[in-house]
């Protein structure tokens, strides 16, 4: 039995991919570690409009994190390697390894990462779509 999808209907051709999209984003909602926020920065003068990605990463340093382009999957990683010379009285931040993905819209470029007081901020531009029109030729069959 296959399951009905709002992208089987004739008339939309090719979006197959996004379907897969969305349910692989649906998996990924699923896990909340990190948390994060996702900001919109308005557009200043001629530069494009911009996306901004925080996520909470206290504990972590540069050096245990990695940050990947994977086609249009932007891909965070952090890891942890626990110090076993620390005894803790109590235990309540966890030395732990995750991976959080954005998949990225076509044309999203990645301009840069910060890591500073906890959070990650990694920083997107949207360009503006070019609209274009073109004129497709009918030719004659004989």
């Amino acid at each position: 039995m296959s399951r009905a999808s709002p992208f089987s209907h004739p008339f939309l051709l090719g979006f197959d991919e996004i379907e897969q999209a969305l349910d692989r984003a649906a998996k990924a909602a699923s896990d909340g570690y990190p948390p994060y926020n996702i900001e919109r920065i308005p557009r200043e003068g001629n530069e494009p409009e911009r996306l901004r990605i925080v996520l909470a990463l206290a504990g972590f340093t540069r050096e245990q994190l990695e940050i990947t382009l994977e086609e249009n999957q932007l891909v965070i990683r952090g890891r942890q390697v626990e110090d076993k010379t620390r005894q803790f009285l109590h235990r309540g931040i966890a030395a732990r390894q995750f991976q959080r993905s954005f998949l990225l819209a076509d044309g999203m470029e990645v301009l840069g990462a910060d890591l500073s007081n906890g959070l990650l901020s990694v920083d997107l531009a949207r360009p503006d779509a070019e609209r274009i029109v073109r004129k497709i030729e009918i030719s004659a069959r004989s």
